[in-house]
């Protein structure tokens, strides 16, 4: 017996055997990105290894992502010829439910930096210091408007698309597994320090739950923008190992104690606070509803099918 996720929408194409899809989503992402990657590198906007550099690079980088939702959407299209709506794109209030999800992760991203902080994995500096620049903050403005395409088609791609397609072809274990193991494989370069995969994978297990419980993905694309956002323009740390070079939009935080307290140069994902609060945050959503209890879609959640 296996699940749909999002709708019921039976697809009119070709659905990939659950064990080929990950593979098949890592071959569209590497197909519509390389070619970018090395073209920016070659216009000096990437060093070889796929580093933005500096502000402009940083924002052209992110919104380079958009290339690899056109890819997934185009295999939705006409390969396996299903809707937006079945890869998650669904719903009522759906700008409603973005900027509550982007408030979401507004406040997660900012807890988890001052508990790091009380910890003492981090020391204070200055308090705002991107205001006495105006071009840090423009930068700063346009690093939002990067951040929402980088994450909405993270979350189109690998909460949508990869974790419908598998569970349309298995079942609920296999989506978040499955998905979860992609997600963190296209995260991993050499030397990625082993805490910051498992967070990684704790990353995508807690964004297939949110998925999952709220039925669509658009509360989830807004928190993970929220997150990465306020991480790499915040406080002057890495985002996922990346430094956007932007003075602080709070307060400048300077890393003190163990790696694994502050996170390193991987920034406070690579934080044990931060694989403590996904974790507790996936046991929360995956938490059985009560009788009764709504979504916020007018859908319920998933669907049994033979």
């Amino acid at each position: 017996m296996t699940q749909t996720i999002f709708t019921d929408e039976p697809a009119k194409g070709w659905i990939a055997p659950s064990i080929a899809a990950p593979f098949i989503c890592i071959f569209l992402v590497a197909i519509s990105s390389l070619p970018l990657d090395f073209w920016f590198e070659s216009l000096g906007l990437l060093d070889a290894k796929g580093t933005p550099q500096g502000p402009l690079g940083f924002c052209i980088f992110l919104a380079s992502f958009i290339s690899i939702g056109l890819a997934v959407f185009a295999w939705l299209r006409w390969i396996e010829k299903r809707s937006l709506a079945s890869a998650g794109l669904r719903g009522d209030l759906r700008f409603r439910r973005f900027l509550i999800g982007l408030a979401i992760g507004l406040a997660m991203m900012g807890a988890t930096v001052a508990t790091i902080a009380i910890a003492g994995g981090y020391r204070t500096g200055d308090l705002f210091p991107a205001f006495a620049s105006p071009a840090a903050l423009g930068w700063i403005g346009l690093l939002l408007a990067s951040f929402t395409a980088q994450a909405s088609v993270e979350e189109f791609v690998f909460r949508g698309w990869l974790f419908s397609t598998v569970m349309r072809r298995w079942n609920a274990v296999a989506a978040f597994v499955l998905t979860s193991a992609a997600f963190t494989f296209l995260h991993f370069s050499p030397g990625t320090p082993p805490l910051v995969l498992v967070m990684t994978f704790a990353f995508s297990i807690f964004a297939c739950a949110w998925a999952q419980r709220s039925n669509s993905i658009w509360g989830v694309m807004g928190w993970h923008t929220g997150w990465n956002w306020l991480g790499g323009v915040g406080f002057d740390v890495p985002i996922t190992g990346l430094d956007t070079g932007l003075p602080a939009l709070i307060v400048r935080m300077v890393p003190s104690g163990p790696v694994w307290l502050n996170g390193g140069a991987e920034g406070p994902e690579g934080s044990v606070f931060t694989l403590a609060l996904l974790i507790a945050g996936s046991l929360i959503l995956l938490w059985p509803r009560q009788q009764g209890e709504s979504d916020g879609s007018g859908a319920a959640p998933s669907h049994h099918r033979t």
